[in-house]
């Protein structure tokens, strides 16, 4: 068995399992002939902001409170640098933005996926009476809201109180 130092070039593209075929790399032939192809399978690392499902990318950014509930523009990282996006008045935790555009070049034609952005509400750290007094004004404004009432609309499940003390 031989060693041999070789330059590979990688297309931009290429997800985790895919293989490389380099012609006449591979081990020399039977009875002096051609040698063999040398196949290379890729281990592609994870990247620690985004999640790669063909070539859409997915990343969660945190969102705070006030943000969603007023709106606001905020910036998320992309694999060509920060973009604005437009987070509308009253986006919910879990919500979904499409970036189109702004995933992965395909390694097939270049044309790119997505970039698929979910919100995660990040609650303040209360440290201080006037926050404390400004979210409970807060809850008593906006009281009519009854945020669990989808549990208590299925048939079957009456509002059993399972913590009696």
């Amino acid at each position: 068995m031989r060693t041999e130092t070789m330059t590979l070039s990688v297309p931009a593209g290429l997800a985790d399992g895919a293989r490389i075929r380099l012609a006449g790399k591979g081990h020399a032939g039977r009875g002096g002939g051609d040698n063999g192809d040398l196949y290379i399978t890729l281990n592609v690392k994870p990247h620690p902001l985004f999640r790669r499902e063909g070539d859409d990318l997915y990343l969660i950014v945190p969102v705070a409170v006030h943000e969603a509930a007023l709106g606001a523009r905020i910036e998320v990282p992309s694999l060509d640098g920060p973009v604005r996006l437009r987070v509308p008045p009253g986006t919910q935790s879990g919500q979904r933005f499409r970036l189109r555009e702004r995933g992965v070049a395909s390694a097939r034609d270049g044309r790119r996926g997505d970039l698929v952005v979910e919100t995660r509400l990040v609650l303040p750290k209360i440290l201080d009476e006037r926050s404390k007094e400004l979210l409970r004004e807060f809850g008593r404004i906006n009281g009519n809201d009854d945020v669990r009432r989808e549990l208590h609309q299925h048939e079957g499940h009456e509002g059993r109180d399972e913590h009696k003390g």
